[in-house]
């Protein structure tokens, strides 16, 4: 993300840098999507380009956790044309997993729908079948905008795809149309079965998302979707006993975030037997001082459903979900591992490494930036803390705990190793430290770009 100017219109938003959500402000994010796969919860969403005018994401980007507080930067795992020649875009996906294989759909804007596959969750993707999966020709498929898909597998291993979206402009004296569907896909998850059927969703606009859930012994599906009708702009929802038929409004789920003040984009979905939302504001942009219409960034939050199988309204939060396990720092730890950075300063980014095999590092740190890592368990003890990095100039890490402008409690001096391209372990004697922190690495130095990080470490006492 390019460097932003601090500005003192900006200074409440830098207050804020410890919070969890948004969950990343390196790179901005919207219309997220979450999976659960091996313990981690995968989370893909659209990336907003620094700067853009009008939507024009042509790349999607990978996050995943374990714990719901630190977050891991995969980076771009698909991108169009590239990875997609048929297309020139990749709009708000959805993935699925069968047989450790994984689906991964976008939109080419809002024209076609289109499906990726690859064996690894963090791609990367390539584009399926030479076309597009789903158009506005396939019957009942006529929908203004051809875009948000949704994909899910149900228990019986049918596979549905919800998509759909518009007006841009509503029909003078006549009735809205109706632009949600609903169509099977085949059993090779690349291709569809029978017509689109409509879903008519009072005030449908786009985002559509469906889910079941089994609430007191009995399953419910649930339509969730943007709502820009009379009751205003939310994720408002209905649910049946059939995920083609019988639609009954039941009310909204998220009303309009303080913090956004456009279209909206969101998905619900279980992880270690929780639910929750994902979304997205224009918090970050907000606080920066630059043009927020497009450039949105993806929130979480912890959602609870009501003894009847209806949704309680999602309360939003700065903080985020609360963390379900600790960070263990005697492991090496990836640097694009994290819960927050000093977005206002104006902030690390994450970029592709090559240093024996590891595909992400930090880069761009300025003096004064700092990420910070949450729930850290030093139940060991420490006695030394290690950093991978490459410098050209010479810099220090500080290990600070609990805050920004926290407790010492050792100074790492970054040797020049020759270059951002030359790595080298670096490493320092620190204070014994007990109890679970969160840990915050600051950084320090006279040059504007100081050192690249790939990884750290502590050893136990």
């Amino acid at each position: 993300m390019k460097k932003t100017v601090f500005t003192i219109f900006a200074l409440l938003g830098y207050f804020c840098g410890n919070a969890q959500n948004p969950i990343i402000s390196q790179r901005y994010t919207a219309d997220p999507v979450g999976i659960e796969y091996n313990g981690r919860l995968y989370l893909y969403t659209s990336h907003d380009i620094d700067g853009q005018k009008r939507y024009w994401m042509n790349d999607i980007t990978c996050l995943s956790t374990d714990d719901m507080q630190n977050w891991t930067d995969h980076g771009e795992v698909l991108k169009a044309p590239e990875d997609m020649p048929w297309v020139t875009q990749a709009w708000a996906p959805t993935i699925v997993e069968r047989n450790d294989t994984f689906y991964l759909y976008t939109g080419d804007g809002n024209r076609s729908i289109s499906v990726a596959v690859c064996d690894s969750p963090t791609g990367h993707f390539k584009g399926h079948g030479g076309k597009s999966l789903i158009t506005k020709e396939l019957e009942n498929a006529n929908v203004e905008w051809c875009f948000d898909p949704t994909v899910f597998i149900d228990e019986d291993g049918q596979a549905y795809c919800v998509f759909g979206g518009g007006p841009a402009k509503f029909p003078e004296g006549g009735t809205r149309p109706k632009n949600a569907r609903i169509i099977k896909l085949g059993n090779d998850l690349t291709s569809t079965h029978g017509p689109a059927i409509t879903i008519d969703a009072p005030g449908f606009y786009e985002g559509g998302y469906i889910h079941y859930n089994i609430v007191n012994g009995k399953k419910h599906y649930y339509f969730s979707y943007f709502n820009t009708g009379s009751r205003g702009m939310n994720i408002d929802y209905m649910m049946s006993d059939n995920p083609l038929s019988g639609w009954e409004y039941k009310g909204t789920v998220l009303e309009q975030p303080k913090d956004n003040f456009n279209n909206s984009h969101a998905s619900i979905f279980p992880f270690k037997n929780k639910w929750y939302m994902a979304y997205h504001t224009r918090k970050i942009a907000t606080d920066r001082g630059v043009d927020a219409m497009r450039q949105r960034s993806v929130c979480i939050d912890e959602l609870h459903y009501n003894e009847d199988g209806t949704i309680q309204p999602l309360i939003t939060t700065r903080k985020g979900p609360e963390q379900i396990k600790n960070l263990n720092p005697y492991l090496i730890n990836q640097a694009e591992t994290m819960a927050a950075q000093s977005y206002m300063l104006p902030g690390i980014e994450t970029d592709s490494c090559f240093d024996k095999g590891n595909s992400r590092m930090v880069t761009e740190i300025s003096n004064g930036d700092w990420i910070k890592i949450s729930g850290v368990d030093f139940n060991k003890g420490t006695k030394r803390f290690s950093a991978r990095v490459a410098a050209a100039n010479e810099g220090t890490i500080e290990i600070r705990l609990d805050g920004d402008s926290g407790k010492i409690v050792g100074v790492c001096n970054v040797k020049s190793t020759g270059g951002l391209n030359k790595w080298k372990t670096q490493k320092c004697k620190i204070d014994n430290i007990s109890g679970t922190h969160d840990l915050y690495l600051k950084f320090t130095g006279e040059n504007e770009e100081l050192f690249n990080l790939n990884w750290w470490k502590f050893t136990a006492k």
